[in-house]
């Protein structure tokens, strides 16, 4: 199968990407991980990318564009894929639909994962983070530390990442209003969204969106 996730901050795609990914064994290509790879392996993509990011620019569409090119061209993505923070607007899903077509190839569901904006906002704002392992995170309602902002696994200080205060979430909660909501309407208007409800427990998440796409088929 090849999926587009699309989501808002906070709504679990890159959970759900990496448990649907390795359920329908196909490769999950994040934008984050693409930027990465192409970054450290010293691409002439990466470069390109690194020179605007070092400037403080945003990455030029065709620059995304031709890394995702080359990701879904290796041989792992030839039974399908699922992108993940790819396309984040109208042009670059304008631009993924020439290259599929160019390829023979084309989409067979964009899961829509859908939650409750005052949802998405009390997930993000209330994680706590340890300074001494950034893999170790809590949440002051879901899981909460036993003692207030002290690391269960090795005691270090819990605090909010600036990217997680509630002022940045309704800024990028604003911005995926703008920019990546619009893909929703142009995918819809191809018959391929599937809405899927992003709340409640991370395994009945997995499953609705399996059966959804079992049932899109």
């Amino acid at each position: 199968m090849r999926i587009v996730l699309v989501g808002p901050p906070g709504a679990g795609k890159g959970t759900q990407a990496t448990r649907l990914a390795e359920t329908l064994h196909i490769p999950h290509i994040s934008t984050g991980d693409l930027f990465r790879a192409n970054i450290s392996q010293q691409t002439e993509l990466g470069k390109l990318a690194k020179s605007y990011m070092d400037a403080g620019n945003l990455v030029p569409d065709e620059v995304t564009i031709a890394m995702a090119k080359d990701r879904m061209g290796q041989p792992d993505a030839e039974g399908g894929f699922l992108l993940d923070g790819f396309p984040r607007n109208v042009s670059q899903a304008e631009a993924l639909d020439e290259l599929l077509e160019s390829e023979d190839m084309k989409l067979d569901a964009v899961l829509d994962l859908e939650a409750p904006e005052d949802e998405v906002v009390k997930r993000i704002a209330g994680r706590r983070v340890c300074r001494n392992n950034s893999a170790h995170v809590f949440h002051v309602t879901y899981t909460p530390p036993k003692k207030e902002d002290v690391c269960d696994v090795c005691g270090g200080e819990l605090y909010q990442r600036d990217d997680d205060s509630e002022g940045t979430v309704r800024k990028r909660l604003e911005v995926y209003h703008t920019q990546t909501e619009p893909i929703i309407d142009y995918y819809k208007s191809q018959g391929l969204v599937v809405t899927i409800a992003a709340t409640g427990p991370v395994d009945e998440v997995t499953g609705r969106a399996l059966e959804a796409l079992k049932r899109d088929k």
